[in-house]
C-alpha cells in the first residue's frame, strides 16, 4: 500500500535520508524508530509530499504527490499547525472541504466527542492548550478516513486517557484495512500496536523486522533497538 524505493534526501551537503527502501502491506502498522536526527521526520515529510527527494514513493500504486495518492493519505504531524482565527469546528469544516468530503458532520462530531473536544468547538486554535491542539490535530488527520496514515510522534502532549483512546482508534483503523506508519523515539509508546519495525540512524535504515521475526529471536523491541543503534555507533 505504501512503497518507498531508494529515497534519498539532502539538505545542502547534509544527507538526511540515504537510499531508504521498504514497503508496507494493507492493514499493517509499522513503527519507525530512531534517535533524534535519525531522519524519521524528513522521511515522513517526503512521503506526504512536503519535500523534494530522489527515488520514488507510491501510495496505492500512485506517485505520492499525485491527486490520487493525496486522497488516500492522512497525516498527523508532530507539531500541530492550526489556524489561530479558525475555531475547532471551523478547522474540521475546512479540512472536509479541502478533501471534498460529503456527509462528514456526524463523523466529525464523533471524533470531537471521542477526544473530549465537543465543548471546545467554538474555541479558536490559539486558545487551546498544547494537549487540546494535539487532540484536534489527530481528529483532523483521521477525519478523511485515509487508507494510509502517517503519524509523527502522535503521543506527545496527550494525557493518559487520550493516549488510550488513540491506541484504540489505531486498532480499529488497522482492522478496517488502514496502513499506518508511526514515527517515534519513545519505544514503548506503541508497544502493543506494531506489526513491523523500521529502525533508522544517520539517515539509513539499519533494521526492517516483522514482529513475528523478532518474537522468534527472543528479543524485545528495546533490545533490538539498542543492539542496532549502539552497534552502529560503535
Amino acid at each position: 500500500m505504501l512503497e518507498l524505493s531508494h529515497v534519498t534526501k539532502k539538505y545542502g551537503k547534509v544527507l538526511a535520508c540515504s537510499d531508504v527502501s521498504f514497503s508496507l502491506e494493507p492493514g499493517s502498522v509499522a513503527v519507525l524508530l530512531g534517535p533524534n536526527g535519525a531522519g524519521k521526520s524528513t522521511l515522513m515529510k517526503s512521503v506526504i509530499g512536503f519535500l523534494r527527494f530522489d527515488g520514488t514513493i507510491t501510495v496505492g500504486g500512485f506517485e505520492n504527490k499525485s491527486v490520487e495518492a493525496r486522497r488516500l493519505l492522512g497525516y498527523i504531524p508532530e507539531m500541530p499547525s492550526l489556524y489561530p482565527n479558525l475555531t475547532v469546528a471551523e478547522h474540521m469544516e475546512f479540512l472536509a472541504r479541502a478533501y471534498r468530503l460529503t456527509d462528514y458532520k456526524q463523523r466529525a462530531e464523533e471524533l470531537l466527542e471521542r477526544f473530549e473536544l465537543t465543548d471546545k468547538k467554538k474555541k479558536f486554535g490559539d486558545e487551546l492548550s498544547k494537549g487540546m491542539q494535539q487532540k484536534l490535530n489527530i481528529c483532523l488527520g483521521v477525519l478523511p478516513q485515509p487508507k494510509v496514515l502517517l503519524l509523527d510522534e502522535p503521543m506527545i502532549g496527550l494525557d493518559p486517557k487520550a493516549i488510550k483512546e488513540l491506541k484504540n482508534m489505531l486498532e480499529e483503523m488497522r482492522s478496517s484495512g488502514c496502513t499506518m506508519l508511526v514515527s517515534t523515539h519513545i519505544i514503548d509508546s506503541i508497544d502493543m500496536l506494531w506489526d513491523r519495525t523500521i529502525i533508522m540512524r544517520g539517515g539509513s535504515v539499519l533494521a526492517n523486522v516483522r514482529r513475528s521475526e523478532l518474537e522468534k529471536s527472543g528479543k524485545t523491541l528495546e533490545e533490538l533497538y539498542f543492539e542496532v543503534t549502539e552497534g552502529s555507533a560503535q
